[in-house]
């Protein structure tokens, strides 16, 4: 059993809850803790408790005023106009009891991630409750209320004046995390997702490249709608080694948002499980030719709880942690376990069989377009 990562955990993250009708269900979470154990693939000298980030450490990409109100919003001492000016109360992002705890924890729990990183304790950390990308300085945005990879990006820049590559495969833009280093040569922000044209949160496009001295360091690779896994690959492949080659990163930080595949309910793309397997392969391959193995992960976006999250993400920790599965069954056990609750059939395996997905009649015309897309950003690079 490989010692070489951490699995950032704590019990407090499945209290990240807008309330039970709400699409970002931390549900998703205990189901995948649950498969990865099942699966023999976490011990505990894996498991890694987080602490909460500071109010310095979260001013170091949000505003004062934001965090403040953040912290009192559950107490209804705030005027509902003054809420919805944060981004707050509003129906992607209602407030919680205990909203500012848990959100600082969360995003503690990717600080965590990036020192015990960085001190070269382990070379890999995964934080799966990270991954809450929509932040902007001073608003919510999109579920996500603290920005905890753009506080890690900026902890990353301030403590260790490391380059960081930072890698975004949410089917929705990367948009907060673009925001908060658009004109910083020493962030590379590189997001692979669905169009803007059909999406939230509408950014992403190719054109949008940073400026000033951050001209340059921030790829968009925007893909049609009903994308396939073989034109997903491809964009995938074709970018990013020659974005990591350019740019000579200190560290990874890659957001792994699952919600690509066919089955989620909020994209229009036609992926499989097959990319959530051959991606994290590849990043791990990248991290170590690249960055001395420094890589930390985070979750992010995915909809589909019971069939999609849990098996995506134990391929990533599978591969994080050099255990990497193949095409296997899933157990039994856990099946029959949360079968009860799902109000859909799981599956038997954590690979997806051929066929789920119906032959997409646009199949050429979309693979064109997104050729055409890579084209174009490979021109910048």
């Amino acid at each position: 059993m490989s010692e070489q990562a951490l699995f950032i955990h704590s019990d407090a993250f499945f209290r990240y809850r807008f309330h039970d009708d709400h699409p970002f269900n931390n549900q998703r979470l205990e189901l995948t803790l649950d498969l990865i154990r099942s699966l023999n693939l976490l011990k505990d000298h894996h498991l890694y408790e987080p602490t909460a980030a500071t109010d310095k450490e979260l001013y170091l990409t949000h505003d004062r005023e934001y965090v403040e109100v953040v912290k009192t919003a559950h107490e209804g001492t705030i005027p509902e106009s003054r809420l919805l000016e944060f981004g707050l109360s509003t129906e992607d992002n209602p407030v919680f009891d205990g909203m500012h705890d848990i959100a600082a924890l969360i995003t503690g729990g990717t600080l965590t991630a990036v020192k015990q990183v960085m001190s070269g304790a382990r070379p890999h950390a995964l934080n799966l409750s990270g991954g809450l990308h929509h932040a902007l300085r001073a608003k919510a945005s999109g579920f996500c209320v603290y920005n905890d990879a753009s506080v890690a990006i900026a902890y990353l820049r301030e403590k260790y004046d490391a380059r960081v590559m930072y890698i975004d495969t949410d089917a929705h833009h990367g948009d907060g995390v673009q925001w908060s280093f658009y004109g910083d040569p020493d962030v590379m922000t590189v997001s692979i997702h669905e169009t803007g044209r059909y999406l939230f949160p509408g950014t992403g496009n190719v054109y949008e490249r940073g400026h000033d001295a951050g001209f340059g360091a921030c790829i968009n690779i925007p893909v049609d709608a009903f994308t396939e896994d073989d034109s997903w690959m491809e964009a995938f492949e074709r970018v990013i080694p020659s974005a990591i080659r350019k740019f000579q990163p200190d560290i990874i930080l890659s957001q792994h948002g699952c919600d690509a595949h066919h089955y989620d309910p909020l994209t229009h793309l036609s992926a499989t499980i097959r990319i959530y397997r051959e991606m994290p392969r590849l990043l791990h391959e990248w991290a170590h030719e690249w960055c001395d193995g420094r890589w930390v992960a985070v979750g992010g976006g995915g909809y589909d709880i019971w069939r999609v999250v849990p098996r995506a993400w134990t391929y990533l920790w599978a591969e994080m942690s050099d255990q990497p599965l193949g095409e296997v069954d899933i157990p039994a056990a856990w099946r029959k376990r949360w079968q009860r609750e799902s109000p859909v059939e799981l599956p038997h395996t954590l690979h997806d069989p051929e066929g789920i997905v119906e032959p997409i009649p646009r199949r050429e015309e979309i693979t064109q377009k997104n050729r055409t897309v890579v084209d174009q950003v490979l021109q910048y690079l």
